[in-house]
């Protein structure tokens, strides 16, 4: 039989803050989205005080500050460093992983004896090395590892912060999924748990109970799988390499309204940027590149434009510069003077693998020369950002400023700990 865990770190954004600033060790803290615009995390202070996911910043912000609540703009850099320290971590402790998201980490432990005190091991360690709380689900299939790993969030069975379902007896497991929602079952979405209440499947033990082949009728294939992996079937294999993405969309809120034409301009080359190293990183080479611009939709009373082209390349191409040209193109086509604009992005798609594409028979002599200094120009950019910071080098219209017209507000970022020299923390021994 198979054994999963799937490993979450609590509060993520959160939590990675409070690591490193030991004064928001009891407050309440929330993280917030670009430009400062909603909540997209909080700790679990926050959470127990009723902020809602997603809620405005400008709505809350009196009473949460006067609660005593601090806020803090997303520091990626922070929280990705953070990310690749629990999975590296993770990934040595089991034969088997799958990075599911920033915070998240399937293990198989298939074979292992003892899953219960693995999860404890792997609490301690994450704990140790990096300041993070997770907690750890067990099960015999990735639906029941992923609904255990509610179950220790919550508390719902002990707060050891471990839970193993696949050793729970009968009983136990009844009483258990009866007071769990159906919503909470990994794939059920609110959609789904409307049309499941209609059939008078409300808890994750009617969802275990219902017929498989009935489901299939009434849903998909889907729905047939999730209820055979709650009764412990595992139909869900790990997935240990990630496919490609076949899109790849940059783009971010102006921190101001843009209006000239040389902002939008440093915008777009720089998301184009940052669109050619994901497509380098994966191995592919884009067909299209789709540039669009857009007004402030929420504000009725100034002007409204939106425009979007996508510009097919002649070739495939992961070229920062090849790219940067068809969406300096797009963008000239869809400019229009006079409006305020506080979008904008490219996305790159019609992708193709770089290392089975093979060029026309018929191409020009010369041209495989120049695309292999090409691709050696690209490897030398990509290596210089990497050991000197993201934007160290890159084409002169991105420009090397660190704060531009456009960029996205911030004001209460925290500083680069463990990715920065100027920014590490710093320790006062007496």
């Amino acid at each position: 039989m198979s054994t999963f865990a799937l490993v979450d770190v609590n509060n993520f954004y959160a939590s990675c803050e409070k690591v490193f600033d030991p004064a928001l060790a009891s407050k309440p803290v929330v993280v917030l989205s670009n430009n400062d615009g909603c909540v997209v995390a909080r700790s679990a202070e926050a959470k127990a005080m009723g902020v809602p996911m997603g809620v405005p910043w400008f709505k809350i912000r009196a009473t949460f500050e006067r609660a005593g609540g601090v806020a803090m703009s997303s520091n990626y850099a922070l929280y990705a460093d953070m990310s690749n320290r629990v999975m590296t971590l993770l990934g040595n402790m089991a034969p088997g992983q799958e990075i599911y998201s920033i915070d998240e980490s399937f293990l198989d432990l298939t074979g292992l004896p003892n899953p219960v005190a693995i999860g404890r091991k792997i609490r301690h360690e994450v704990l140790r090395h990096t300041g993070l709380v997770v907690c750890v689900g067990i099960g015999p299939s990735k639906t029941l590892a992923k609904l255990a790993n509610h179950v220790a969030k919550k508390a719902v069975h002990d707060r050891s912060g471990v839970c193993d379902l696949g050793a729970m007896t009968q009983a136990d497991l009844e009483g258990l999924l009866r007071h769990i929602d159906v919503g909470e079952v990994w794939g059920v979405g609110r959609r789904h748990t409307e049309s499941l209440a209609r059939y008078g499947i409300r808890t994750a033990w009617d969802l275990r109970q219902a017929d498989p082949e009935t489901l299939r009728r009434r849903f998909s294939v889907v729905m047939e799988r999730t209820v055979r992996e709650l009764r412990g079937t595992s139909c869900l294999q790990l997935e240990e390499v990630v496919p490609a993405k076949q899109q790849i969309i940059s783009s971010r809120s102006f921190g101001a309204p843009v209006r000239r034409m040389g902002d939008l301009q440093e915008a777009v080359s720089l998301y184009v940027s940052r669109a050619a190293v994901k497509l380098r990183r994966q191995a592919s080479l884009a067909t299209v590149v789709q540039v669009f611009i857009m007004t402030n939709r929420f504000k009725s009373e100034v002007p409204q434009y939106s425009g979007a082209l996508a510009v097919p390349l002649t070739e495939p191409t992961d070229d920062t510069l090849r790219l940067l040209r068809a969406a300096r193109y797009g963008l000239q086509r869809i400019y229009r003077p006079g409006f305020e604009y506080v979008k904008a992005g490219v996305s790159v798609f019609g992708l193709v693998s770089s290392t089975g594409w093979q060029p026309g028979l018929f191409e020009a002599p010369g041209r495989a020369v120049e695309r292999g200094r090409r691709i050696a120009l690209m490897a030398a950019m990509d290596q210089v950002n990497a050991k000197w910071g993201r934007g160290t080098l890159g084409p002169g219209v991105v420009g090397l400023q660190e704060s531009r017209v456009w960029s996205m507000k911030r004001g209460k970022m925290s500083l680069r700990y463990t990715t920065q020299w100027d920014e590490l923390p710093l320790v006062l021994a007496k």
